[in-house]
């Protein structure tokens, strides 16, 4: 399967062209250092107050206890497809500043952010990420005790472009689908809401 290069208006750098969001992962494990690297994107991305209020728990087929444990965590649909992928994370957010204790309000974006960055690095590096909001939040909590003051985000598959032809026929039409994009003077303003930018028209 071949990378879906988006079609854009404007010139933007290609590793962004070549990031989408597959459903069919090879069963090919990714490099621990490639692995290392786009972790690294995500640690250098830009925060509030730099407090950089991301975790990320990972999960890797090599420890396939530890993979099914984080898979289950997923929505059923999304266990469908996403179990061909070697590597799964769930991304947490820091809800309140270490600085001074206050409420973060930013920390969901944040932790887009640092994602975000993961994604054309991984595209970078011929590897693809899909992000997935279909998890069970109560359970991921459980499952990693994670504490108070901290909120499960995403659920991230990580790795190669597998064979489109291994999904459901469901899948395989949800994974062909074009890439389209609202235009930039729907949702780029001045002056007044929902009044487009001259800029862009």
């Amino acid at each position: 399967m071949t990378a879906k290069l988006a079609d854009t208006r404007y010139t933007i750098e290609e590793a962004q062209r070549k990031r989408w969001s597959p459903l069919a992962f090879s069963d090919r494990m990714v490099e621990p250092e490639k692995l290392l690297s786009v972790l690294e994107a995500a640690r250098w991305a830009a925060s509030s107050y730099n407090e950089q209020p991301w975790s990320f728990i990972i999960a890797t087929k090599e420890n396939p206890v530890e993979f099914e444990r984080l898979l289950n965590v997923l929505a059923e649909g999304n266990q469908a497809w996403a179990r061909t992928a070697p590597v799964l994370m769930l991304s947490v957010a820091k809800m309140y500043f270490e600085r001074n204790g206050v409420e973060n309000r930013h920390a969901f974006h944040d932790v887009g952010a640092a994602a975000a960055s993961m994604a054309i690095q991984a595209a970078a590096i011929d590897l693809y990420i899909h992000q997935m909001a279909g998890f069970d939040v109560a359970k991921a909590k459980e499952v990693y005790q994670i504490p108070n003051g901290y909120e499960p985000v995403a659920a991230i598959a990580l790795g190669y472009l597998g064979d489109a032809q291994t999904l459901s026929e469901s899948l395989q039409q949800r994974n062909e689908n074009p890439r389209t994009r609202k235009p930039l003077d729907q949702f780029v303003f001045s002056s007044n809401w929902h009044q487009t930018a001259p800029e862009v028209k």
